[in-house]
C-alpha cells in the first residue's frame, strides 16, 4: 500500500548493512556544521519538513522531529527509489523501471546546502529542507530532476560558460468552494471579503485587498532567503504574479521557484483561500505561465549575449535563440506536461503558439526584453506554471548549448502581432498526446535530461495520459448522454 511507502522508507535493502551511527561525506555538499548552527539559532523549532522534488515538481518526503535532523546531515536519509517513479496522483508507474525492477529498494537522500530554513507562521515552529537523491555509494540518482539541471550547468562550466537566470511565478487565488456548476471561483479579498469578477490587470488598489496574505508571503520569503520582488495583479480575475531576483546560479534560481510555490500555497491556505498552479484553471481567461529569464556569462563574468556594437545583435544570442526554436517542438512536453497545460495555448492570451522570437514583444515564445544591453537576456515563455523548473532550465540550457555549438539561425524576427504571423509547423505537437510521442522519440531530450530521466519522465506522462483518456468525464455526459 502506497500510504505506507514513506513510513517504510528507512528499510535496509536486502544484502545491505548500516551502522547506527554511520557518518559519511555528503555528496550534495551539505555539512553537519550547517545543521548544528541552524539548531543553535532556532531552539524553538520542533520538527522539519524534508522534501524531495519529483518529476512533476511535487515535494515528497516526511516530517521529522528535531532530534533526527543531525543524522540526515551525517548520513543522509534512506528513501524508496520509487518516489521518483510516481505519477501526479502518487501512484506507481511501473514502466519507469523504478518500482519492482529494483525491488523498490532504498537510496539515500541528502540535504541541499542552503535550503535548511524556518517556516513562517507555523505553531509549533517548524523548519524545512530540500533533498536530492543519490545512490548508496554517493553517485547522483539520474532520475532526480535536480541532477539533470546540475549536469547541464556542469557541461556549460566545462566550456567556460555560466548561466544566470530567474523564474516568474503566475498563479490564481481561488475560493475554497466551487460555484453551483462546479467551477472554480476567484477568491474574495482576504482583507475585507470584497469580490471582483473583473480582470483588474495591473490594478494596485486591487492588490490591497490581498495585502495580509502577500505580507505574510513576503515575510516568509525573507525568513527563507527567497528573493521575491515585484507583485502584479495579472490578466485574469484572481490571477497574480510574483517575480524573483536574478541569480548567477540557475540551480539556485530553480530552488527559489520550488520554495516560493510551497510558500504561496501554505500561506494562501492559512488565509482561507486556495493557491492554484494549474496552467489553465478558468477556460475563458488567460492561463498561468512560468517564464524563465536566462543569460550566459563567460569566465570573466561578462554577458556573452550583450551587443558588441550598438544596434547589432550579438551572434551568441541569435544562435541561442536558434537552438531554443529548433528544439522547442520536441521539448513541449517539458513545458506543457499535463492535460490541462494544453488549454493555455490560445491566441491573444499571452501564451505563445509557435517557436517565434522577437524584441520587446509578448506575442512570441522567445522574447528579448527591452533594457540595458549589458543585461541582455532571453525570456523563455512557453512553460506553464504547472511545469517542473529543474526540467525547464535543464532543457533550455541544453538547447542554448546546441544553438551555440551549431550556430543555429533563429530565422526572421517576429514584429507586431505574433499570433497572426506565427509559422505553421507540421511537426510541432498540437496536443498532449502528440507532445508525449515527440518527447519519447527525441534524441535531444535524451541528452538534455539523461537517458534514465528521459525514460522516467515519458513513462510517467504516458501513464497519466492513459488515466485521462479512459476517464469518463462530466463533459462526456453533457455532450452525449441524451444526444447519441
Amino acid at each position: 500500500m502506497h500510504n505506507n511507502k514513506l513510513q517504510r522508507g528507512r528499510r535496509i535493502p536486502f544484502g545491505a548493512t548500516r551502522c547506527k551511527s554511520s557518518i559519511m561525506n555528503s555528496p550534495s555538499g551539505s555539512t553537519v556544521d550547517e545543521a548544528k548552527a541552524f539548531l543553535d539559532s532556532h531552539p524553538d523549532i520542533e520538527a522539519f519538513d524534508i522534501l524531495l522534488t519529483d518529476t512533476n515538481g511535487v515535494g515528497r518526503g516526511k516530517i521529522i522531529r528535531r532530534h533526527e535532523l543531525l543524522s540526515i546531515y551525517e548520513g543522509g536519509r534512506h528513501m524508496p527509489i520509487s518516489i521518483l517513479g510516481l505519477d501526479i496522483t502518487g501512484e506507481d508507474v511501473h514502466e519507469t523501471g523504478l518500482i519492482w525492477d529494483s525491488g523498490d529498494g532504498d537510496l539515500r537522500a541528502w540535504p541541499i546546502p542552503g535550503t535548511l530554513k524556518p517556516l513562517y507562521g507555523t505553531d509549533p515552529a517548524r523548519g524545512q529542507v530540500l533533498l536530492s537523491m543519490y545512490h548508496l555509494d554517493g553517485q547522483p540518482m539520474t532520475s532526480d530532476p535536480r541532477h539533470a539541471l546540475a549536469r547541464q550547468i556542469e557541461a556549460l562550466a566545462a566550456r567556460g560558460l555560466h548561466p544566470a537566470g530567474a523564474f516568474e511565478l503566475e498563479f490564481f487565488l481561488l475560493k475554497n468552494e466551487r460555484d453551483g456548476e462546479g467551477r472554480v471561483q476567484p477568491a474574495s479579498a482576504v482583507l475585507d471579503g470584497r469580490s471582483s469578477g473583473k480582470t483588474e490587470v495591473y490594478s494596485v488598489d486591487h492588490l490591497h485587498g490581498m495585502e495580509p496574505l502577500f505580507s505574510d508571503i513576503y515575510a516568509g520569503a525573507k525568513m527563507q532567503g527567497i528573493p521575491v520582488e515585484t507583485l502584479i495583479s495579472e490578466y485574469a480575475p484572481g490571477q497574480y504574479e510574483l517575480t524573483l531576483h536574478y541569480r548567477k546560479d540557475v540551480l539556485q534560481a530553480a530552488d527559489d521557484l520550488i520554495l516560493l510555490k510551497r510558500l504561496v500555497r501554505m500561506q494562501a491556505r492559512r488565509h482561507g483561500v486556495t493557491a492554484c498552479f494549474m496552467a489553465k484553471p478558468i477556460e475563458k481567461y488567460a492561463g498561468s505561465g512560468m517564464h524563465f529569464h536566462v543569460s550566459m556569462l563567460d569566465a570573466a563574468g561578462k554577458n556573452i549575449f550583450s551587443e558588441e556594437v550598438a544596434g547589432a545583435w550579438n551572434p551568441a544570442i541569435l544562435n541561442a535563440i536558434g537552438g531554443l526554436a529548433a528544439t522547442m517542438p520536441e521539448s513541449m512536453l517539458i513545458f506543457a506536461p499535463h492535460a490541462n497545460s494544453w488549454r493555455r495555448f490560445v491566441a491573444q492570451s499571452y501564451a505563445p503558439l509557435a517557436p517565434t522570437w522577437g524584441v520587446n514583444n509578448r506575442s512570441v515564445a522567445l522574447r528579448i526584453p527591452a533594457g540595458d544591453v549589458k543585461n541582455r537576456r532571453i525570456e523563455h515563455r512557453p512553460a506553464g506554471v504547472d511545469a517542473n523548473p529543474y526540467l525547464i532550465a535543464a532543457t533550455v540550457l541544453a538547447a542554448i548549448a546546441k544553438g551555440l555549438d551549431e550556430k543555429l539561425d533563429p530565422g526572421a524576427e517576429t514584429t507586431g502581432n505574433g499570433y497572426e504571423s506565427a509559422p505553421k509547423l507540421a511537426d510541432a505537437p498540437s496536443d498532449w498526446r502528440s507532445a508525449i510521442e515527440a518527447a519519447k522519440a527525441s534524441s535531444f531530450l535524451k541528452q538534455a535530461l539523461g537517458e534514465d530521466l528521459h525514460r522516467t519522465f515519458t513513462a510517467i506522462k504516458q501513464a497519466e495520459y492513459m488515466r485521462v483518456a479512459r476517464t469518463v468525464s462530466e463533459l462526456d455526459y453533457h455532450l452525449y448522454l441524451h444526444e447519441v
